[in-house]
Order: structure tokens, then C-alpha cells, then sequence
């Protein structure tokens, strides 16, 4: 399975970029309410290295979407985004995990299917109905590459099995949140979205449960990035077996931002 995963990602890119060239290049179809739009803004994540404030943003996010609006209410969008998420015990203020000392960076590619419910009608390139807030959910998947920063270089910490432990690049990501859109200019939109999307990993931090026996390892970083407590001091608290992680079932991640898109309208739109 975990062979497969990155091969059906790299599958399901290139299905949402052949849909976006056949819509494009249907302009029949996009004259049924089709939209396309561009996402920008911010990523944050919840898990072993942010256990307790779920809106605080480490990174930044940009996205691309097709969206179906099928009346002044509901909507289905194929969403694609990239964004990255870190995290670092150093800027911790708790002294537990300032002496635990683990750090990270992850870059997410996600491709997700949203349905979108409008509290009011919206029906751009009208007269009327321009604003709503909304709330949408979904389905989908990420892929997602933890990194650490080791004597100034850059090691992807996935193949260092950093806790014994070999986990997937692809986990599933269910999508959740809400946010405000307004049509300003006939067929133009702008909106302000934020969401959390719910994982089946633990290891979006590469941290999840227990440290690992640092004698067994062959790998030099690999037994440098499992415990960092002594990175300092030679005084490592990675006792084998003992909590690393926090033993949540799962870490979350969130975007945030603001989003700009283009609606194609006709005389036969479902507004009419």
C-alpha cells in the first residue's frame, strides 16, 4: 500500500488538472455556473509539538479549485492546495518540551472534494443576493513530507524511522470549516475561508508515541534525530519506551486565507 500511495496522488493531480483543461476548453459547460478560483493564505497544525492552541498559523498555503455550483445553495469544488506546517519544543513555555528539543517542517499536497452549503442565496452575476457565509466538509487525501534541521542541513525524517516505527507519505484528510464569499464585480468573487482537516496520522510531526532505543540504530542522524534532549547538554532523557509524543490518535492541520474566483454565467443560469 504505501508503494501505491504516491503513484494514486500523482494519478489524482493529474485527473484535476485534466478536468480544469477540459473545462477550460468547454466553454458550453462553463456556461452552466462552473467556477474557477485561487486560494492564498496561511497553515497551522495540531498535534505532539502544538498541543494546545489549534489556530496558531506555522506556514503558508496556496490553492487552486473548480467549483459546480448547482443552485444559490449548494456547490461541489475539487480543491487542490500546498502548504507547509512546522513546529519547534524551543519555542515551547513549558520546560518539559523545551528539554525534549524536537523540531519539524512539513509540506502538504492536498486534493480534496468539498461540498459547500450557503446560509443565503448567492447568485453571482445578478443584481441581487451578492454575500453569504457558508459551511463546507468533505473528503480527500495529503501527501506530506516531515524535514528537520540537523547541523545545518535538511534530512527528510520519514526513511530515518525516527521512533522505530515505518509510517505512509498518504493519509486520509477529511476537509471541515467555514467562511463569508461576496460577489463584487458581476462574475467575480472574493472569500475569506477557515478549515481544520481531520487525518488518520499521527505523524504529520514525525512524533507520535514512544522513543526508541537509541542503540540500535545504525543510521547516525537517524539516532541524532530520534532524542535531541542532549543536544546541549550530552544529557539525553529519551528513556526506550518512555512518552515522546503526546498519544493522541491523530494530528490535524488547518488553512486559512483568502480565496478569489471566477463564475461563468449565462442566460440559463440557475438563478433563473
Amino acid at each position: 500500500m504505501g508503494h501505491r500511495c504516491p503513484q494514486l496522488l500523482i494519478e489524482l493531480m493529474y485527473r484535476f488538472l485534466l478536468i480544469a483543461f477540459f473545462l477550460l476548453t468547454s466553454p458550453k459547460l462553463f456556461a452552466q455556473t462552473w467556477e474557477l478560483g485561487a486560494f492564498g493564505g496561511s497553515a497551522g497544525y495540531l498535534g505532539d509539538l502544538n498541543q494546545h492552541n489549534p489556530v496558531q498559523p506555522s506556514g503558508l498555503a496556496v490553492g487552486a479549485f473548480i467549483q459546480r455550483n448547482f443552485n444559490p445553495y449548494l456547490s461541489l469544488k475539487l480543491n487542490l492546495t500546498h502548504g507547509t506546517i512546522s513546529g519547534a519544543d524551543s519555542t515551547s513555555s513549558t520546560q518539559q518540551f523545551r528539554d525534549r528539543n524536537l523540531s519539524f517542517k512539513t509540506r502538504l499536497n492536498e486534493l480534496t472534494a468539498l461540498l459547500e452549503f450557503n446560509f443565503m442565496r448567492f447568485t453571482p452575476g445578478a443584481d441581487f443576493n451578492h454575500y453569504t457565509p457558508y459551511i463546507y466538509f468533505g473528503a480527500g487525501v495529503v501527501d506530506y513530507n516531515p524535514t528537520a534541521t540537523y547541523q545545518n542541513q535538511e534530512y527528510d525524517l520519514r526513511p530515518l524511522m525516527t521512533e522505530g516505527a515505518a509510517y505512509s507519505n498518504i493519509a486520509l484528510a477529511i476537509p471541515y470549516g467555514a467562511g463569508f464569499k461576496y460577489n463584487f464585480n458581476s462574475s467575480w468573487n472574493v472569500g475569506l475561508s477557515f478549515g481544520y482537516r481531520y487525518t488518520r496520522t499521527d505523524y504529520l510531526d514525525d512524533v507520535s508515541g514512544a522513543y526508541a532505543d537509541r542503540s540500535t540504530f545504525t543510521n547516525p542522524v537517524a539516532k541524532a534525530l530520534s532524542d535531541r534532549s542532549g543536544e546541549k547538554t550530552g544529557v539525553y532523557l529519551g528513556v526506550p519506551g518512555t512518552q515522546r509524543g503526546d498519544y493522541r490518535g491523530y494530528d490535524n492541520y488547518m488553512f486559512i486565507g483568502l480565496s478569489i474566483s471566477f463564475t461563468f454565467v449565462s442566460a440559463d443560469c440557475y438563478y433563473k
